[in-house]
């Protein structure tokens, strides 16, 4: 997400950055390879804060259910 300086990658439910980057492909490749050592989701936001790609790592089963 655009940051101060950069871009921010937060953890879920956290208020503060985890680590700040001084391009959004920096961030994304932190965010991913944290994302996959937690098996989490992570979430892509556009210069505008807007959420521009997710993706899911770890036990997402396929077809979800519904």
């Amino acid at each position: 997400m655009p940051h101060q300086g950069g871009w921010a990658v937060k953890g879920a439910g956290n208020s503060r950055a985890s680590s700040v980057h001084g391009t959004q492909r920096e961030a994304i490749a932190a965010a991913r390879e944290s994302a996959m050592r937690q098996g989490s989701e992570m979430l892509i936001h556009g210069e505008n804060g807007r959420i521009r790609e997710r993706n899911t790592y770890g036990n997402d089963p396929f077809p979800p259910k519904g």
